[in-house]
């Protein structure tokens, strides 16, 4: 008689344990445990518990593999959720082996865990495990299914999906709630009280362990719903009229301030902080060196000369690098909306900016279209106090346009869902790269999938507040999708092709480079133990058809991009892992964080904290 001892710990968190009976059938290398109960006297899952129970066989297992968990029901109580956080297996010899689970599971199902070892394919030869693999993958590629949400945008995810799972059906443990007939778009309800539609019933549908924990939910409503409120009693929510003047939107934050929030108040219509927004706002790509001028931009130097001084030209500032554009290219076609039955203006600017003697970057020129002509004038320094602030605060909309639905949105959400999606479908739990992303995408389609059901629903946030309204959002990812390529999305490489490398003060640049090399330095030590050669590369047929599906779903197998659709060599993916770990956190974190209230109202950025620059 062997003697295995099992010990079972159940998450910390709110409804985490199960009155449901819980049994282990242990799988080793030399047969099987009859399936047992596991059973103590008293609750034995509870939060935060950990229960020991003993698994007693006719002879040893040799090394255990696999543990299955099977979930049943327990009398008359109704089935529910469970979140089993790990289960450790001592054997007979004194051998101890880590089942790492860190899961929800729901319903009655049977549940296969292998230990916490990461392997990749290639490392696997015994049968059972490579059908345990194959047979997770099928799981979850029925589970989390790609959709097309408009045409030119990376696949999402397809929430519908997790009604159609059945709930005791394995890799699947997903709740039923009632939905909406798909065709039926009275889903897109308005909110009560509020001028805005929610999609209501794709909210109703999340996989338990993509979505929100209880704790993070109920800091987003505490987060939200107040800032909503108080903007609702303010009556901004609801503003149909102009601003009469630049003191009202002071008096919108005027419970709100803070020691950026003052600053920006007092100087955010001077040139160097213009200037200095392109180096550390919250959109902090879109300058360009220019060698030369183009020619959509006619500037002479007699336009600029009484701002270069006498002791230098324009041609000769571009020969030394001082010279950089941003180009809102992009806006030019883009669709204009209408709000409260007004046409809406945008603006696709020519913004020429100079790095001068001081080290300040300021602008130079402005041209609000991409036309040059007597109904495109150029915009100068020189101009009247209000056209020049009239030019500038035109720049900072096309701004929050670029960079709300490009930069933002597009860059760090909708592509780190692909990533996320490709993940989940093609990675086992038990391999490496899965280990590694999986801390990185946590909560993305989430938070995506509330975005489209509040901000990109139809008449939802974004078609009542911008000037481009949903049509014109969907216009731009698009168009910057086509546009997207490896050399953008890889920092290094993005910062070294623009030409930006020797501008001072570019806090984003040199704070952005060296969370780069630390993410590079960790992910290389990881792909090094694990992928010790080219050949280890290219035979993983799971990590082949991941970077495969990301190619095909995130960019649309557009060759011109630049993105790799295989993979080659270790340093080949530990430049695309660093890339993708990069724009799913750091780079996030530097064009969002910015723009948001914190835990006590506030506007974190100065971008937002009051300034006009950036309204739509």
């Amino acid at each position: 008689m062997a003697v295995y001892r099992v010990c079972v710990t159940t998450g910390p968190y709110l409804r985490a344990g199960t009155l449901d009976n819980i049994s282990v059938t242990l799988v080793g290398t030399c047969g099987e445990s009859p399936k047992q109960l596991l059973d103590r006297l008293g609750r034995d899952f509870a939060p935060g518990s950990v229960q020991k129970y003993k698994v007693r066989c006719s002879a040893e297992l040799g090394e255990v593999l696999l543990l299955r968990l099977h979930k049943e029901r327990y009398a008359f109580f109704p089935k529910d959720s469970w979140y089993c956080s790990c289960v450790c297996v001592t054997a007979p010899d004194g051998t101890h082996s880590h089942f790492p689970c860190y899961q929800w599971i729901e319903g009655y199902c049977t549940l296969e865990l292998r230990p916490g070892a990461a392997k990749t394919i290639c490392q696997d030869s015994l049968p059972l495990l490579l059908d345990h693999r194959k047979r997770e993958l099928q799981g979850r590629q029925e589970c989390y299914r790609w959709k097309v949400y408009a045409p030119g945008f990376p696949g999402m995810i397809d929430v519908s999906s997790f009604e159609e799972m059945e709930t005791d059906k394995k890799f699947a443990l997903t709740k039923m709630l009632p939905r909406a007939d798909p065709g039926d778009s009275s889903g897109n309800r308005y909110l009560p009280g509020f001028t805005m539609k929610i999609d209501f019933p794709s909210l109703m549908h999340m996989e338990p362990n993509i979505r929100y924990s209880a704790t993070k939910t109920a800091s987003l409503l505490f987060n939200a719903i107040p800032a909503s409120l108080g903007m609702k009693l303010r009556g901004l929510l609801d503003r149909k009229g102009s601003w009469k003047k630049l003191d009202d939107i002071r008096n919108i934050f005027w419970c709100h301030k803070t020691v950026i929030s003052e600053y920006v108040m007092e100087h955010w219509c001077e040139d160097p902080f213009f200037g200095y927004q392109y180096l550390n706002g919250v959109n902090p790509v879109m300058l360009h060196c220019l060698s030369s001028l183009p020619s959509k931009l006619p500037i002479t130097n007699d336009m600029v000369a009484p701002l270069l001084g006498p002791n230098t030209c324009l041609q000769t500032e571009l020969e030394r690098g001082n010279i950089f554009l941003a180009d809102y290219w992009i806006l030019a076609e883009a669709p204009v909306h209408c709000l409260n039955d007004r046409p809406q203006y945008v603006a696709a600017p020519l913004c020429l900016l100079w790095l001068n003697p001081q080290g300040a970057l300021v602008p130079l020129a402005i041209q609000l279209s991409q036309t040059p002509g007597p109904d495109s004038p150029i915009f100068l320094p020189t101009d009247s106090y209000w056209d020049w602030l009239l030019a500038k605060t035109w720049v900072r909309n096309s701004e929050f346009l670029v960079h709300e639905n490009n930069t933002h949105f597009l860059c760090t959400h909708l592509l780190c869902e692909a990533f996320a999606m490709a993940t989940l479908r093609q990675l086992p739990l038990c391999h490496p790269i899965y280990k590694l992303l999986l801390p990185h995408t946590r909560y993305t389609l989430q938070v995506n999938t509330i975005a489209r059901a509040t901000l990109l629903n139809p008449e939802g946030l974004v078609d009542k507040v911008t000037s481009v309204g949903r049509q014109g959002l969907l216009y731009l990812m698009s168009t910057a999708l086509a546009h997207f390529t490896y050399t953008d999305f890889c920092l290094p490489d993005s910062v070294r092709a623009r030409g930006v490398l020797a501008i001072p003060n570019y806090h984003y640049r040199d704070d952005g480079l060296k969370i780069w090399a630390a993410i590079e330095s960790f992910v290389s030590e990881i792909v090094g133990y694990y992928y010790p050669s080219d050949a280890s590369v290219q035979q993983d047929s799971e990590l082949q058809a991941w970077v495969g599906e990301i190619f095909a779903w995130a960019f649309l197998g557009r060759e011109s991009s630049g993105f790799p659709r295989r993979l080659c060599a270790p340093g080949e993916l530990v430049k695309f892992l660093t890339a993708i770990i990069f724009n799913c956190s750091a780079q996030h974190a530097a064009v969002n964080s910015g723009q948001y209230w914190d835990g006590r109202g506030r506007i974190r950025d100065d971008e937002g904290a009051g300034s006009p620059t950036l309204a739509s």
